[in-house]
């Protein structure tokens, strides 16, 4: 199990869009964008699904998943690899729901959770351009 710290937590909460990647059962790769993320603790991700089509076929098949973020003026980024679920029902459904419902409202825009996406954080590795690229943090 990793954990987000302060500062990677501090990067999230500033992202826009986030990309996800995802891979069926023979490898085949799919990555998306995405904006309805948010942390629910330390170890928990959560990401509504409003679009999902191969995303969800292949989360279905194969529920690691990785997902990264980083700031746009100095690079410093990570990649959260997990192990995902979805929930189209209870507690964490009925919050993102809601969530979706009032972000909709906001943005002016008609938005509409499908399921909630729940990714336990298993690695985490650095993104920031230079010697840490890519090393293994938690």
């Amino acid at each position: 199990m990793a954990l987000l710290n302060e500062r990677m937590k501090e990067i999230f909460s500033n992202q826009g869009i986030f990309v996800l990647g995802t891979a069926d059962l023979n490898g085949i790769p799919n990555v998306v964008p995405v904006g309805a993320v948010k942390i629910l603790d330390n170890e928990t991700i959560l990401i509504s699904d409003q679009f999902f089509f191969k995303t969800l076929n292949n989360l279905r098949q194969n529920p690691r998943v990785a997902i990264s973020f980083w700031e746009t003026d100095n690079g410093e980024g990570y990649q959260i690899k997990g192990d995902a679920s979805i929930q189209t029902e209870g507690e964490i459904y009925e919050n993102t729901v809601e969530w979706i419902r009032e972000l909709s409202k906001k943005i002016g825009h008609p938005l509409k959770s499908k399921g909630a996406i729940v990714i336990k954080i298993s690695e985490i590795y650095s993104v920031t351009p230079g010697s840490s690229a890519g090393q293994k943090i938690s």
